[in-house]
């Protein structure tokens, strides 16, 4: 046989076995997946709900025009702090002041009318007096004279004249009588011009003290929308008033946030916080919730739900309020922040990454079990046509180089890890990605562990 021949029969025996070992090797990792795992370990866990706001102080009020006028005078600028009852501002008010000095002038006129009044009155007790005096004199005189007229001891003529004495007295104290009476219908009047006056002069007074602005409590002027010279008024129906400034108590500092409507049942009262605001970077403040809103305020719109005439299905949040322990100084109203609330806490508990866990039906287990495939199965249906109570939690353990699914009753959820409360133990080797994979692994699955950096786009 010639050599040329020799070497082409060489060339297609190797050729033949190479593809029998290529063969031999395809079969053999036939079924084989490639898996990124993780080891369950135990640590500390803490479950977040973050939410966005911005910094308020607990206690503000906008100062509002409390009467029509023109400001003539302004006695702090944004930014001062001021002490409980300093002046602000001042309105005009010389017809106030005019209707004050009127009234308190009619007021001491109407006691001088009182002062009369009274003295009246004890003029017309005298003459009552007085008058009951000659009345019963006159009487007695008359009684005299009608037993000394029935002895003939006097004239019919004096007999009568006393009489008639006795009965002009009698009428002399009726009149004394009326006297006193109007007398004291006059003191009433009089006290009652007193009480009426003095309540003008109180009306007057209250329209003058509202022309001057002090400060209900000790604050930092945060707003002064006003200048002096400008006129201001009162609010009536549909038509607010002028708001002349606005009064902030800083000593008390609070972070108003809102809470997804998903996590707003795992936030109570008490709980601890860490808030940091966006001008103070690298830095965190200690917090405590004081306050959680009970009605659901509707995200894209602002308003509450109790203030809203139909219902709507737009994603909602929850208004809660957490107080800074140690705030600056220079912290100003306003300014964004962010409150990290811990809503639980778990110590050297077991736990997992939380993209380790997937749901798997009773008949997709039951299925593998009987077939003993390896492959990787299709992906699952629509677990939103099932019941929720037929799904399996669980996750991936890898145990003799295949993949066993074991389903887990999960606890506290933290930002990555989730606690793991039956159904694993510290150290288990289980599988936590890439996505596609534990979406459609079927238990018994052979697998290759790669825990190099995932590919872009299993990583997404």
């Amino acid at each position: 046989m010639k050599t040329w021949k020799k070497v082409l029969l060489g060339a297609g025996g190797t050729l033949v076995l190479l593809i029998l070992v290529a063969v031999g090797i395809q079969q053999s990792h036939k079924g084989v997946v490639t898996v990124q795992t993780g080891k369950t370990q135990k640590q500390d866990l803490s479950s977040i709900v973050s939410a966005s706001g911005e910094i308020k102080p607990k206690t503000y009020v906008n100062i509002g025009a409390n009467a029509f006028g023109k400001i003539t005078h302004l006695y702090v600028k944004e930014g001062d702090r001021v002490k409980r009852g300093q002046l602000l501002a001042q309105l005009e008010n010389v017809q106030s002041t005019a209707d004050v000095a009127a009234t308190k002038a009619s007021l001491e006129a109407s006691r001088t009318d009182a002062v009369a009044a009274v003295a009246n009155l004890n003029t017309a007790k005298a003459d009552l007096n007085r008058a009951k005096a000659d009345a019963e004199r006159s009487r007695l005189d008359w009684q005299r004279a009608e037993g000394l007229f029935k002895d003939a001891l006097i004239s019919r003529a004096d007999y009568e004249s006393r009489k008639m004495t006795w009965q002009t007295s009698e009428a002399g104290l009726a009149q004394a009588e009326a006297r006193v009476a109007q007398a004291r219908a006059q003191v009433d009047s009089a006290d009652r011009h007193v009480t009426q006056t003095d309540a003008t002069l109180t009306r007057a007074a209250d329209v003058l003290q509202k022309t001057v602005y002090a400060a209900p409590y000790a604050g930092v002027i945060t707003n002064l929308p006003v200048r002096e010279g400008e006129t201001v008024v009162i609010g009536i129906q549909n038509a607010p008033g002028s708001t002349l400034m606005t009064l902030a108590d800083m000593s008390v500092i609070t972070a108003e946030v809102k809470v997804d409507e998903t996590d707003i049942v795992n936030v109570q009262l008490g709980q601890s916080a860490e808030v940091t605001i966006d001008a103070i970077p690298k830095k965190v403040f200690r917090a405590v919730v004081t306050e959680i809103g009970n009605n659901a305020i509707v995200r894209s719109t602002g308003v509450a739900t109790s203030q809203s005439t139909s219902a709507s299905q737009e994603a909602k949040d929850f208004k809660v309020v957490v107080t800074l322990s140690d705030p600056p100084e220079d912290l100003r109203p306003g300014l964004s922040t962010t409150a990290k609330i811990t809503t639980a806490t778990r110590s050297n508990v077991v736990t997992i990454p939380i993209q380790a866990l997937t749901i798997r039906r009773p008949e997709d287990l039951e299925n593998a079990s009987e077939k003993g495939s390896v492959q990787a199965a299709a992906p699952p249906k629509d677990a939103s046509k099932d019941k929720k109570n037929d799904e399996l939690q669980g996750v991936f353990v890898i145990r003799n180089k295949k993949a066993q699914f074991v389903p887990v009753q999960t606890g506290v959820a933290g930002t990555t890890d989730i606690e793991v409360l039956s159904g694993l133990k510290e150290g288990d080797e289980i599988v936590t990605g890439s996505y596609k994979v534990l979406r459609t692994m079927k238990p018994g699955t052979s697998v290759k562990i790669d825990n190099s950096a995932p590919k872009k786009d299993d990583a997404s």
